[in-house]
This record gives structure tokens, sequence and C-alpha cells, in this order.
């Protein structure tokens, strides 16, 4: 209603003013028209403005559709603005056509002429001061000699310069002392009036400042600074005729009261005009509020377009669009949208059902691989590991950071060659034992499985399984061993005692009856008997490791028996240094005194052997074993360190298996046997290179008798 309202006002009044209608436009009658139209503007501004407020409220807050109407708006805005164009400029040429017959053009002309004249003799006047000015200064600037020589002639040429140019004074004086230097005056009534400060600051900048005569004063002044002078400046007066002065001053009253009954006129015209804009704006605010009204009822289908495309991007994809009535294309992209979101949803749950089962198979295959105790490692067409399971990491002692992303071959160059004889067959399965140097130094053997998946593709990936069977070689080894020496033990002790005998009982019955070679006789006889006893203690060996008692477990002291174990050792071994270090505490659990006994007794012979090997050849060094019981982190220990010739770095795992030894001399079961009885306990052997140069270091580690099993007096043993 606001929006009709004011643009019929807006068309009544453009009615009356181009006088089209019955009533007069008078002063009143615009007035009323004025009133009226600015009223409906403020109305109009009010609502329009409300609407647009909000409007950029929305568009701050980024609800859809904001931008778009107000792109709307301003294109209705611009197509309103040339109608208001139109107007003002019709406004224009018809005011100026009705009020040209209040005011004449030739009027005008003879009253701006006769302005003009006056203001031009005094702009002659001041025009003529200025150069004349100019020229004096130009010649006495050249005259500072004269200035400061001979001042009575330099007065006279200024007076000279003075007379020449019908000036009414002529002066130069120094502002700075406040002094008049020279006075060339045309008579004794002219006196020195002083510029103003605001003229002295121009001057001083190299102008030529000129002073207009001042209300009710003919004189023209003017002021310049001397060249070549110290601080001199050169002022001139000029005296105007007081009749011109007077006839300007009436012409220019003239022209005032003219230019007031001509403010009237722009008074008519500033009405007509304010009529004309307020008309302007009503409709302008009238185009704006229609592209308002027309935006919303457009951007309306696309903001809901809008809206469900935004749910639909976060999410939910059951957002649907209200069909409501609107153009037939938006109607359209609406039920297209809806049929498109329907589809979305539809393939959206078959792919989250299909991904819950991916999952699903995902989560059990890698609860199985973490399950299992083999190493499972993935790898794909470009022989990178792409997956690797808990063990596989454990077993090869690396990070699964460090093995991702990674090729086998620089992972674990060891499995390489195995993995180019999977790939160079048909059937891409290899399979093999490999030798992984472990992080103690020792190798570790793995059982390899490589196989392929069932492809046509060209390229297709691998899976690398392997498991731990060191010790299952190892106990395997043992176990034949043990068969073996158990066999010799039975074939060959049983002749030993009769060859024994039967060399005893030549050498007591014939050792005096034989006369030639009875050295050589009694040399034979006593190398039977020694090498006899030799076998003998060496079947005794293989009895021992053959048939190994089992452990019987009874509560000890550890410290009791390191010391005991080493007491002979001590006796019989006076060029070799045995310290023992034990705790003040006693460690009490539960082990076999005699078995351990028998493992301490065998490294402490093993260390005394590795010393004598050492020194035969450097007689200066003095053999050091030092023997240590304890305990670290709540497992009790036995450590025996010396300073022999060491234990070799290859294949130092298996110095523990039956007949493996360094030394020329030995079976090679005193490690094995220690081995074993460590098993009995549950415990471990673990070799290691002393902390010196040179040497051994063997540890016994009790970890089945943990701090839980030890009397509460071993829980306050220094660590160590």
């Amino acid at each position: 209603v606001l929006v009709i309202c004011g643009i019929l006002t807006g068309f009544a009044t453009f009615l009356v003013l181009t006088g089209l209608s019955p009533v007069s436009p008078t002063e009143d009658v615009v007035r009323w028209l004025l009133r009226v139209n600015l009223v409906m503007f403020v109305l109009m501004f009010l609502l329009v403005a409300y609407q647009l407020i909000m409007l950029l409220l929305n568009f701050r807050r980024g609800i859809s559709g904001a931008g778009l109407h107000l792109r709307m708006i301003a294109l209705f805005s611009c197509v309103a603005v040339v109608p208001a164009v139109l107007v003002a400029v019709f406004a224009t040429v018809t005011l100026n056509r009705g009020l040209d017959n209040w005011f004449s053009q030739s009027t005008q002309s003879i009253v701006n002429t006769a302005s003009a004249v006056a203001e031009a003799y005094l702009e002659n006047a001041n025009q003529a001061t200025k150069s004349d000015l100019a020229n004096i200064a130009a010649d006495l600037s050249q005259q500072s000699l004269l200035f400061r020589e001979n001042r009575p002639i330099f007065v006279r040429r200024v007076a000279r310069h003075a007379a020449i140019r019908n000036l009414a004074a002529a002066f130069v004086f120094n502002p700075t002392t406040k002094r008049v230097e020279v006075s060339a005056t045309a008579n004794d009534r002219i006196t020195f009036i002083t510029p103003p400060p605001e003229v002295m600051a121009q001057a001083e900048k190299g102008e030529l400042v000129l002073i207009p005569p001042s209300r009710g004063s003919n004189l023209i002044r003017a002021v310049m600074k001397l060249q070549d002078f110290p601080n001199e400046y050169l002022y001139v007066y000029r005296l105007v005729s007081p009749t011109v002065l007077q006839q300007l001053q009436a012409t220019r009253e003239a022209k005032a009261s003219y230019d007031k009954l001509l403010s009237q006129r722009l008074g008519i015209q500033a009405t007509y005009g304010a009529v004309f804009a307020s008309l302007a704006l009503v409709f302008l605010l009238a185009a704006i509020w229609l592209g308002l009204r027309f935006s919303n009822r457009l951007v309306e289908p696309i903001v809901r377009l809008l809206n469900a495309a935004r749910q639909v991007a976060q999410g939910n994809l059951g957002a649907k669009v209200a069909t409501a009535e609107g153009p037939g294309d938006l109607m359209t992209l609406s039920n297209t949208f809806n049929m498109m979101t329907d589809q979305i949803k539809l393939h959206r749950d078959e792919l989250i059902k299909t991904n819950e089962q991916l999952d699903e198979r995902r989560r059990f295959t890698e609860a199985m691989l973490a399950g299992v105790s083999a190493g499972v490692i993935g790898i794909d067409p470009q022989h990178n590991i792409s997956i690797v399971n808990r063990s596989a990491a454990t077993l090869l002692n690396k990070k699964e950071s460090e093995l991702i992303g990674q090729p086998l071959a620089a992972a674990v160059p060891e499995f390489a060659k195995l993995l180019q004889l999977a790939v160079s067959r048909p059937s891409g399965w290899a399979e093999g034992q490999v030798d992984v140097r472990g992080s103690s130094g020792g190798d570790v053997m793995f059982l390899v499985r490589i196989t392929t998946e069932i492809s046509d593709d060209a390229e297709h990936g691998y899976v690398v399984t392997f498991d731990d069977i060191t010790s299952l070689v190892s106990a395997q080894r043992t176990s034949a061993w043990a068969d073996v020496a158990r066999r010799i033990a039975h074939e060959i002790k049983n002749p030993l005692t009769p060859i024994q005998l039967s060399a005893e009982r030549l050498k007591r019955k014939y050792a005096k009856q034989i006369q030639n070679d009875r050295d050589v006789f009694e040399q034979c006889t006593e190398t039977i008997i020694r090498q006899v006893g030799d076998l003998g203690r060496i079947v005794d060996e293989f009895s021992s490791f053959a048939r190994m008692p089992k452990a019987a477990l009874e509560m000890n002291d550890l410290c009791d028996t390191v010391r005991d174990a080493t007491v002979l050792q001590r006796v019989a071994s006076a060029d070799i240094d045995i310290e023992v270090a034990t705790p003040d505490q006693e460690i009490l659990f539960d082990f076999d005194r005699r078995l351990v006994t028998q493992a301490i007794t065998n490294l402490v012979k093993n260390a005394r052997e590795s010393i004598e090997a050492r020194t035969g050849s450097q007689a200066k060094v003095r053999g050091r074993i030092a023997v240590k019981c304890g305990i670290d982190e709540a497992i009790p220990f036995v450590h025996v360190e010396d300073n022999g010739i060491g234990l070799p770095k290859e294949n130092r795992h298996r110095l523990a298996e039956p007949y493996i030894t360094t030394r020329e001399k030995g079976t090679g079961l005193g490690l094995a046997i220690v081995k074993r009885i460590m098993e009995e306990h549950g415990g471990s052997l673990v070799l290691a290179d002393a902390e010196s140069d040179h040497g051994a270091s063997v540890r016994l580690r009790f970890e089945q008798s943990r701090a839980e099993n030890l009397n509460k007096k071993v829980v306050e043993v220094q660590r160590g």
C-alpha cells in the first residue's frame, strides 16, 4: 500500500508541475507537494532500509541467497536511476524556461559587464603596481654596493624610480631591525605602513606580494625582497582615483542587489529541484522494493536448493527440497535434486554396508595376524612392504615404521634372494632357511615361505611368512647329539675296562721279563692306560650330557653356592686371579644346588682354559676371572667374566650346542651342559664380550625365580 501511494503521489506531482492538471503550480502548492513527497520518501526509506539491513545481516551470517538478493536489488536500482536522471534533466529545462521570463538575459549581461569593467580597472592598477615593483627591484638588486657605500645616491635613485612610475611612495626597509633604510614619498603626509606578517612571510620566500586597497582606502601596496641585499625589502605605494573606487563600490552594491533578486530564483529552483529529487527518490525506493519482492520470489526456491545442498554436504542425504510454486525450471531442478539425493543415499548405504563388511574382515585379519606367532609381511607388486604384523616386527627387532613402505631388499636383505626365486617361478612360491643377524650380534635362523595371490594380472603382490626356528634347530641338534652321545658311551665304555685291565696286567707280568726295549714297552703300556683314562673321561662327559638328571628344586642360597663352586678352582689355579663378589644378603630361591654348582664349575673351567690359550703367547698377561652373583630387575644371576681369548663373532649362538668348540682340545659339551642345566631351571644362558678389550662374559639368568620367590632381604641388595 505504501509503495502504491508513493508512486501515485509522484505521478500527481509530475502532472501539477508540468501544468497537465487543473491545479496551478504556485509556491504554496509546490511546498505542499514537497512535504507530501518527503513524507512518502521517509516512510518508504524506512521500509526499504529495514529490509536491506536484515538482508545485509543475513549476508554477513552466510545465509543462503543473501548475495543473490543484493545483486538483484543492485540491478533494479541501476534500472531505476536512468528514469530519475531523465526526470532531473526534464525538470532543469522546465525550470529554466519558466524563470527566464522573470530574469532577462540582457539585464544580467549589463550588470555583469559594469562590474567587470570596474574590476578590470582595479586589476590593471594592481598589475601596473606589480610590474613597477618588479622593475625597480631588478635595478636596485644590482646596487647593493651603492647601498652600503653611498647611501644618498642610492636614495636619489629610488626617488627617481618612484617619480618616473608615478608611485606615491617607495621604501627600502629591514623587518629584522624594523628600520626604514630608504624613504621616497610624494609628500610628507604619506607615512610608512608596516606590511602584515602573512605578507612578509610570503615575501621572505622571494615572492612579489600585492596588498589590494582596503575598504575606505585608495592605496595599493606591494612588497618584494631585494636580491643580493642582507635582509632589505622594497615596498611601494600607488594611489587609485577615489571616484573610480566609488564607482566600483556602487557597481558592487548594484551587483549584490541583483544577486539578491536572483537568489529568489535559486530558491524557486531549489524548491522545484527538491520536489523532483523527492519524486525521483520515491520512484527509486519503489523500484528497490519491487526488486526485493521479485528477488524474494525468485531466490526462495534457489535458497531451498542451497540449504538442501549444504545439508547433503554435511552428510544428511535425506534432505529434500520442497517443490513449492515457482518458475517451471526451478521446480524441475528441485524434483531432479530430490531424485539425486535418493540415488546418492541408496549408493551411500550400499557403500557403508560394503565398507562395514570390509572393515570386519580387516579387523579379523589384523586380529588373526596379531595373534599369529609367525611373522607375516605383505609385499606389493613393486616389492615394497605394505603390511607387517606385530610378530614380524618383534622377530626382526624393528619398528613397523622402519619397514612399511621400504623395499624388502633394503629392509630385510636376507630375504631378497628367496623373493627373487619366488618371482622367477610361475607358481610364485619359494621356501628356505635364512640366517638373519640379530641385535645381539648372533644369527637367528628363520624358516621363510613366500607365496603370491592367484591372479591373471601381470603385477601382483606377495606374502612372506617366517618363524624363528633357532631354538627348534638347536633343540633338534641337542636331542640328536644326546642320542649319539648315549650310543657312543654305550659302545665305547664296554671295551675300555678290558683294555685298561689288559694293559695293566701286561705291565705287571711282563715288565720284568722283557730285557730288550723295556723302555718302549713301558711307554706303550703307559700310553694305553693314559689314553684309556682319557677315553673314559670323555665317555663320562657323554654319559653326563646324554643322561642329564632332572633338577631337584630346593630352597638354597645362590651366594653360598657360588662361593663353594669356586673354592677348588681358586686353589687349583694359583697363576690366575679368581675374584668372587657376592652381596652380604642371602639370595634364596628354589634351585638344584648340585647342578648349579656344576654349571658354575664348567664356566670357570672354560674361562681358565681361555686364559691359558691367550697367555700361551703372551706370558706377561696375568689371568683374571671375575665371578659375581646378584639380582638384576628382580632376576637372580651369576656372571663370569675373564680376560682370555674371548668368544667368536660368527655363530656365537651355536657355542651352546653339543660338540661346538673353538679350542683344539675338548668335546664342546661344557656350555651345552650349562645350557641344559639352565633350561631345567627355566633360565637362560647369555654369551657376550667382556667389558675390557679382550675376554668373554657369560651370564646365567634364573628368570622363573623372580622377586616373588625370593626372601625379603634380597630386595635390599644393590642391583648389578
